[in-house]
């Protein structure tokens, strides 16, 4: 039987096992070696997670004293909401904590926050190759059908 699934917010204290998950997490999506992620940005994330003015917060799932997930969530205001809408920007949990609910409640207590922040709405994208989430995404959430477009600047 494996351990509970403790979900809570992300303190300062928890970089050391935050930061592998969080390289992971930039791994999975090709952004690491020659493509990694500055490190100037990585620690500007990790500072804002702390910064009282930042719409940005970042919660961690733990499975007995270790670090199995995270998610980072960033509120935003929306045309057609009177209240904020909350977009779930990055969610990971370590591989061998896949498929055991680690994923699920770390998006729930994205919708708790939400609730409680008067969200009506939590929204995310993933890559189209990424089947082993969209099984998860496809139960816990509606898909809308948007098409995301992006473009550099």
């Amino acid at each position: 039987m494996s351990p509970t699934i403790h979900v809570r917010e992300v303190t300062p204290a928890d970089y050391d096992a935050w930061r592998p998950l969080w390289d992971g997490y930039n791994h999975f999506y090709g952004r690491s070696g020659p493509t990694a992620l500055p490190e100037a940005i990585t620690q500007t994330t990790w500072t804002r997670f702390f910064d009282g003015y930042e719409p940005m917060h970042a919660f961690v799932a733990l499975q007995g004293e270790r670090m199995v997930g995270l998610v980072h969530f960033i509120y935003h205001r929306n045309t057609t909401l009177e209240g904020p809408i909350c977009y779930l920007q990055d969610l990971f949990t370590s591989e061998d904590a896949r498929g055991k609910g680690v994923g699920r409640a770390l998006i729930e207590a994205v919708y708790a926050h939400a609730k409680a922040s008067n969200s009506a709405r939590v929204y995310w994208h993933t890559h189209e190759t990424n089947h082993t989430a969209m099984r998860l995404y496809d139960a816990v959430a509606d898909k809308p059908g948007f098409v995301m477009y992006r473009k550099n600047v």
